[in-house]
């Protein structure tokens, strides 16, 4: 089995697209959350998501955009999407989204959108990783929500390791140690590469693939200011920040 990990669309539709050129219709596609919030094709992105995921859960955008959760936790740029988001949203989205749970758990792994149990959490430095180990007992954590392709690795003698995907890359995963994977982000990357990035999962061999591909950046951020949204939402694609 082959998994697809796209986390953090954001309404980008065209780099969506463009990650959906990457996966094959047998790869078993897994959304780790945020479909919606700053981009300007909520609609036809969750309508993507929909055709073809098999796996899911909620992000703290998708939770504000259909409930109005945690917006007063976000900064002037995305409270403005969001509430923008709010009304553009059609009712098959929102009824998906409203369906959704904040974690999903296999035998094999745990998915949630930031961390487990503190469910939006950002794992960005070792300690928080720490807590997010100590609070499942799941060998292999797959998350989004920070924007930075990368991984957290807890050590047999319970030391935690840590490395980045910026450019890419691949990671074997060894079955006595403990992970979490941060699959990046598809709409809008934050560790410094403007290339978007989603992630393979090979189950058999174990084996872990950051993709970072290219897309129409332009396009996006002209949608971004017709629709009205703030013009940092576009600036901010070309710097990958």
């Amino acid at each position: 089995m082959r998994y697809a990990f796209v986390s953090d669309v954001h309404g980008n539709l065209e780099s969506l697209e463009r990650a959906f050129e990457h996966i094959a219709a047998d790869d078993a596609l897994v959304s780790l959350g945020d479909t919606v919030g700053y981009g300007a094709n909520p609609n036809e992105c969750l309508a993507l998501i929909r055709s073809r995921v098999r796996h899911a859960v909620l992000g703290n955008h998708d939770l504000a955009a259909i409930e109005g959760f945690g917006i007063e936790y976000f900064n002037d740029f995305a409270a403005t999407a969001i509430r923008w988001t709010q009304g553009a949203i059609d009712a098959a989205g929102r009824d998906w989204l409203n369906a959704l749970g904040y974690e999903l758990r296999f035998p094999e792994f745990l998915l949630v959108h930031g961390a487990p149990v503190r469910y939006f959490d950002y794992i960005l430095d070792k300690r928080r990783a720490a807590d997010a180990f100590a609070a499942t007992d799941a060998k292999l954590i797959f998350v989004g929500h920070t924007h930075v392709a990368q991984h957290w690795v807890k050590e047999k003698d319970g030391s935690i390791g840590h490395g980045h995907a910026q450019q890419g890359g691949e990671l074997t995963l060894d079955p006595e140690k403990r992970y979490i994977i941060d699959v990046g982000s598809v709409g809008q990357p934050r560790d410094a590469n403007p290339k978007a990035c989603f992630v393979f999962y090979e189950s058999e061999k174990r084996r872990v693939q950051w993709v970072r591909y290219e897309y129409p950046i332009e396009t996006v951020q002209r949608k971004i200011l017709e629709a009205g949204l703030p013009a940092y939402l576009a600036e901010r694609l070309e710097a990958g920040r």
